[in-house]
């Protein structure tokens, strides 16, 4: 089992939801975040006054999968989530030991 997170934009978190329902992903957990990458945030201009945003608004998701749907999730994930534009964002794969429902008590991918 695999879990894949992903940083994404906000603005891409909708139409990447979709994608993975329409691919059959059962359940995902998207979060809030924020921080920056290699783009170190950029300068915005407010009622005539510059200041920097160093911290930028991106949506985290995670999505536990069997191991044989990683890449096909990653492939999905990839082609939503891309503009072409720095600040994309990142996605990485954790290898995933165990899992455990805790209402029933069921383990691995029947706790997915």
């Amino acid at each position: 089992m695999k879990l894949v997170t992903a940083l994404i934009r906000p603005d891409k978190a909708d139409q990447i939801r979709s994608a993975l329902e329409a691919y059959g992903v059962p359940g995902l957990t998207i979060s809030p975040a924020s921080g920056y990458g290699r783009q170190r945030g950029h300068t915005q201009t407010y009622r005539g006054a510059s200041h920097t945003v160093d911290l930028l608004p991106k949506v985290r998701l995670e999505v536990l999968v069997d191991d044989l749907y990683c890449q096909d999730i990653l492939d999905v994930l990839v082609s939503t989530a891309n503009t072409g534009s720095a600040g994309d964002g990142k996605i990485w794969v954790t290898k995933v030991d165990e899992v455990i429902r805790v209402r029933t008590g069921e383990r691995g991918m029947a706790a997915v």
